[in-house]
């Protein structure tokens, strides 16, 4: 007779809690036997022998040189031969320690050769552990190790921004239609919109503003959110609600109490442009604005955008006569970072991304530049990190340039290198979006226009340092369109193959180079 032999082949797995495989039946031979035979037939399993692998030895961590020209040598010793040079900044991995009598490490061996025939060490004065040691500037309580992971949340992916910065007035009237005309021919595809604007204005009927500054809500022009929100989804406008946070005149005069104000008097701070500023230490002004935030991120909103997340810009003298109500003494620059921490913790579950405007030379000040803006204590906590690189706002001989505002590319050339080697701090910093510069400074010596060429080379700067996102910033909403490339669809491009007309259309025949949307 013809018997078949069947073997249950299955998983075995060393974590009880993952399910086993159902056995599979597999067939392995068929062989003739005698009908009387009553020999059971043993099978045997063939293994595949085992060969060890040659154990690699773990180096010991990762370092980072703190300092250029670290010298590397062939043995652990200041005499000893100097084989090679490292830059600030390196990381490095360790192979071998040396310690002194008192279990001090002072020499270390790097896991790779410099040269190949010798070994590497460097002194361990010359390193540190945490790469935000590399930093001049630490402040008190801020965290600087990694605090969370940029999120790419399933409902809200995240979108490569290149937007332009939206008013209440816009919205609300018809330029509003031809904003949306740019996102639909240019490579726009956000829109910053002031949900809270500089004087404190909703641009919706909030519950946030009834409960904390009702007199907000009494201008709010969007009567119908969700038909406004629709229409911008309709041309897949990723939508950015801008919340002025500090910068809070409505909550301070109905507050007076918690705004700043001068020293042992009732007489309130006001800015150079008459605004009087809310307390950035006031937790309840923390509540007020992250609860306009959860609604606009329920109303629709992709993200959160906080602006005049600071403190006024007063200078050290004039601190000294202020009182900034801050009962438990905290930084400036820890303060910033908590209460953007505070915002995480409250709006993730939202699924809306953080970002923060920062002064750009933020960037290259090492400390906070006197408004609690220290770079790394706001990059390691929110997503996106928008320095406002306006060239026009950077002094003469910035960058080594003489007016920064009439060298654009140049400008943010310097001021976003700065930024990179600001994030090369932090294990984790924010994606990097930064505010350029549409308008023209005529107030600027030495100025020059702002036209298509200009725009178009603050662009070329963030794409030369690897830079893809900007956020386009004119005050009226007036927008040079020539400075911005057309987007690209499948159907235009395969329309293009062949003109109506036959004759290729003339370069340069553009009507206008600037799109007004002023009414």
């Amino acid at each position: 007779m013809i018997t078949t032999l069947l073997i249950s082949s299955g998983c075995n797995t060393q974590n009880s809690s993952v399910e086993e495989p159902a056995p599979t039946d597999v067939v392995v031979e068929e062989m003739e036997t005698n009908e009387d035979e009553s020999e059971t037939v043993e099978t045997v399993e063939e293994t595949e022998p085992v060969v060890e692998e040659p154990e690699v030895p773990a180096n010991l961590g990762i370092r980072y040189v703190k300092k250029n020209n670290v010298n590397v040598r062939v043995e652990p010793s200041m005499e000893a031969e100097v084989i090679g040079k490292l830059p600030a900044r390196t990381e490095i991995l360790i192979a071998e320690e040396i310690t002194d009598e008192n279990g001090v490490v002072t020499w270390i061996r790097l896991d790779e050769s410099i040269e190949e025939a010798h070994a590497s060490w460097i002194s361990a004065e010359a390193v540190v552990e945490k790469k935000y040691e590399l930093m001049y500037t630490v402040y008190e309580g801020v965290e600087y190790e990694p605090i969370r992971e940029i999120p790419n949340f399933e409902k809200n992916p995240r979108v490569e921004v290149k937007g332009i910065y939206v008013t209440q007035h816009s919205a609300s009237n018809a330029t509003l239609d031809k904003l949306i005309e740019i996102a639909d021919t240019t490579e726009i595809n956000a829109f910053v919109i002031d949900m809270k604007d500089d004087n404190g204005n909703m641009l919706f009927d909030t519950m946030a503003a009834g409960m904390f500054c009702p007199e907000a809500n009494k201008r709010a022009p969007i009567k119908d959110m969700k038909a406004f929100v629709d229409k911008l989804k309709e041309h897949d406008i990723y939508l950015i609600a801008r919340i002025v946070t500090f910068k809070s005149p409505k909550y301070a005069r109905r507050y007076p109490d918690r705004a700043i104000s001068y020293n042992n008097s009732s007489r309130l701070y006001k800015s150079g442009d008459n605004i009087t500023w809310a307390s950035p230490h006031d937790r309840q002004l923390w509540a007020y604005n992250i609860e306009v935030a959860r609604e606009a991120a329920e109303a629709g909103f992709d993200e959160i955008q906080f602006d005049y997340v600071r403190f006024p810009a007063t200078g050290r003298a004039l601190d000294k006569q202020l009182d900034f109500k801050n009962p438990d003494g905290a930084s400036k620059a820890l303060t910033i970072h908590n209460f953007l921490k505070y915002a995480r913790e409250k709006l993730t579950p939202y699924q809306v991304y953080i970002s923060a405007d920062v002064f750009g030379w933020a960037a290259t000040n090492v400390k906070d530049v006197g408004i609690g803006h220290h770079w790394e204590a706001l990059s390691n906590v929110v997503d996106y990190m928008c320095p406002m690189m306006y060239p026009s706002h950077y002094g003469p001989n910035n960058f080594g340039l003489s007016v920064p505002d009439a060298f654009p590319y140049e400008t943010i050339n310097g001021s976003v290198k700065d930024a990179l080697a600001r994030d090369a701090n932090l294990e984790n910093p924010a994606i990097m979006r930064p505010w350029i510069q549409d308008f023209t400074a005529k107030w600027v010596k030495g100025y020059i226009s702002y036209r298509a060429p200009q725009i178009r080379a603050q662009i070329q700067a963030l794409e030369d340092n690897g830079v893809n996102e900007f956020l386009l910033w004119n005050a009226v909403n007036r927008y040079t369109v020539g400075g911005l490339e057309p987007e690209v669809k499948e159907e235009v491009i395969e329309a293009e193959t062949e003109t109506e007309s036959g004759v290729e259309p003339v370069e340069g025949e553009a009507v206008s180079d600037t799109l007004t949307t002023e009414d």
